[in-house]
This record gives C-alpha cells, sequence and structure tokens, in this order.
C-alpha cells in the first residue's frame, strides 16, 4: 500500500505532488452522486453518512485506539465496525449497544451483521477465530479456527470476510495469498490463489470480486478464471495509492476506493488524490469522489451505497 517512494514522515510526497492527482473536471455529482456510508482506516475513528449531497450524520472519535476497517450501516440505523482492538455496535444517537474487545494479542478488522441481533467477525491471533455473537444474549453461537499463513504476525493475516447469498462465507487470507470459502462448519469449499487479497464479495452472476491491496480488482469464475480486471493503467489521469473494497452496483458498474495511507504521508489538499471510483464495464469513470475539504472525508476504506437493500438480510448456515 505504500508508495516505492521514499516518504518523510508528515510531509507531503513532493514527486507526486507536482503531478495532477485527478483530472481538472471531475466525472459525476461529487456528494450528490449517491447516498452512502462511509469509514475509514486513519488514526482516528471517523464515520459520515451522506444523503442528498451533504453529511448528515457523522461519528468523530479522536482519542480512540484501533483503526476502522470494516463498518457496515444496518437497515434500523445502528452500526456495527471493527476497530483493530474491539468490534461495536452503535445506535444512531452513538450509544454503545455492544462490543467485544480483542483479547491481548488479537485484533479485529472485520465484522457483519447476521440478522439484527448476531455479528460474525474474525479474531487475527494465534489461533485465528471465526466467531458469530449473539448481541442481545452474548452467547458465542458459532466459532472455528481459520488457517494462517504466520501465525505470530497477527496485523497481516484477514481483513474483510463477508457471506454469500448461500450462506458461506468469503474469507480474505491477506498472509496467505489466497481467497476461501467456507461453509457454516468451517470447511473450505473453494480457494483461489492471488496475491495480497483483501476484500472478496460474492457476485450475482456467481462470480466473486476480488480488491487486493496492490491496487488490482479483479472478477473471477468458479474455475478462477479472470473474467473481469481493473489495474491503475486501465485509469489513467488518476493517482492511486491502494485499493481495499471493491463492490458491483446494480448498473453493473464497479465501486472501489482509493485507500490513502495517511500514517507516513500528508494529504497534500490542493492536489489530493480521489477517495472512491465508480468504473463502467468498460473501465469509464463515470463518478469520481474527492472530498478532503468541508467535508474532510477522510481515506476512504468501506463505502455502503444507500440503494435501499437490507445488509444483515444474510445467514450462515442455520444462523440468520
Amino acid at each position: 500500500m505504500l508508495s516505492v517512494c521514499m516518504v518523510v514522515q508528515g510531509q507531503p510526497r513532493p514527486a507526486e505532488s507536482s503531478t495532477p492527482a485527478a483530472p481538472a473536471i471531475m466525472p459525476g455529482k461529487g456528494l450528490a452522486q449517491h447516498d452512502f456510508f462511509y469509514a475509514g482506516e486513519q488514526k482516528q475513528r471517523d464515520m459520515y453518512v451522506v444523503k442528498g449531497g451533504r453529511v448528515v450524520w457523522s461519528y468523530l472519535e479522536s482519542n480512540g485506539k484501533g483503526e476502522i476497517s470494516d463498518a457496515v450501516l444496518m437497515s434500523n440505523g445502528n452500526i456495527v465496525f471493527a476497530h483493530q482492538f474491539a468490534v461495536t455496535v452503535i445506535n444512531p444517537a452513538k450509544d454503545v449497544i455492544w462490543n467485544y474487545d480483542a483479547p491481548a494479542g488479537t485484533e479485529i478488522h472485520t465484522a457483519q451483521p447476521v440478522g439484527k441481533n448476531r455479528v460474525l467477525f474474525i479474531q487475527n491471533g494465534n489461533p485465528a477465530i471465526l466467531r458469530v455473537e449473539n448481541i442481545v444474549t452474548g452467547a458465542t453461537e458459532k466459532e472455528f479456527v481459520l488457517e494462517t499463513g504466520n501465525p505470530a504476525s497477527i496485523h497481516g493475516q484477514f481483513r474483510r470476510a463477508r457471506l454469500t447469498d448461500a450462506g458461506t462465507l468469503l474469507v480474505a487470507h491477506m498472509d496467505m495469498k489466497k481467497v476461501s470459502e467456507y461453509d457454516s462448519a468451517g470447511k473450505e469449499v473453494w480457494s483461489i490463489a492471488i496475491e495480497s487479497p483483501w476484500s472478496a464479495v460474492r457476485l450475482r452472476n456467481g462470480n466473486t470480486l476480488i480488491a487486493t491491496n496492490k491496487k488490482v480488482v479483479r472478477e473471477v469464475d468458479q474455475k478462477g478464471q479472470t473474467v473481469w480486471e481493473l489495474k491503475p493503467e486501465d485509469i489513467p489521469g488518476y493517482r492511486l495509492s491502494g485499493f481495499q473494497t471493491a463492490c458491483r452496483l446494480p448498473n453493473g458498474n464497479t465501486l472501489v476506493n482509493n485507500w490513502v495511507n495517511t500514517w507516513s504521508t500528508t494529504v497534500d489538499r490542493s492536489n489530493a488524490e480521489v477517495q472512491a471510483l465508480e468504473v463502467t464495464p468498460d473501465k469509464r469513470v463515470v463518478w469520481a469522489l474527492r472530498e478532503w475539504n468541508n467535508p474532510d472525508l477522510g481515506p476512504a476504506t468501506t463505502i455502503q451505497l444507500l440503494d435501499g437493500s437490507v445488509p444483515e438480510d444474510v445467514h450462515f448456515g442455520e444462523i440468520h
């Protein structure tokens, strides 16, 4: 995710700043293109809901420990978010409904609601464990161990995991260079080798859309064959730092984030990178989001369009 150029902590990258980070005229309607929920990895914990072209809800926590790697806005307005050292559920008033602290020596970077009363998450560690917790009763309703490439190096084991419509689970094994699909008993039923996968989702056509932090988005079929791919050279004119998540929209376009590492660089707001791109199947950019000033949305990891879908309308085996 880091540039190959040397950087000075807290300073802009001079070589890149001299080159336009995006076209002078940005495609799309800016904040008004879509209603969306937004969050991203950075030092502070910020989340936003944008509707009608403006921020209508925000969560700002500058003193919290841990980065937001995953967040989901539920249909009831509650938000499930994983922030490295815990996974938490808050309501629209920002009251904590439920919280699970990661035990010492572990991290949590992905979480997904299963219905309204359960949360699925992966606990990076030695061993790494998948859990489904009932946030009403406090009971652990499912857990199994996940294989890791380096059990002692927990930070790079897992980021995103997502349930499929079939009730299976897609897991991006970042440190094992593969994406695996598991049934509800923890048995691997499908896998594909890919360098540094950050996220994977199952598409309605049965294919799998994978985003890697090597700036590649790839759609593969059940045989593992690439049927569509997006790389930086496909969208010239945009400076890209790193992809983390991607999703296929109902109109057939693909929405991908462009995460900027604000730990080792300072955003040059006079020439800032875009935070998200919507591209057509023929790789034409129809929307580019660049909002670093009024509002400053920060780096992009999660961009969930508020299109009427119900994110918790999923199941994991017998758990709904």
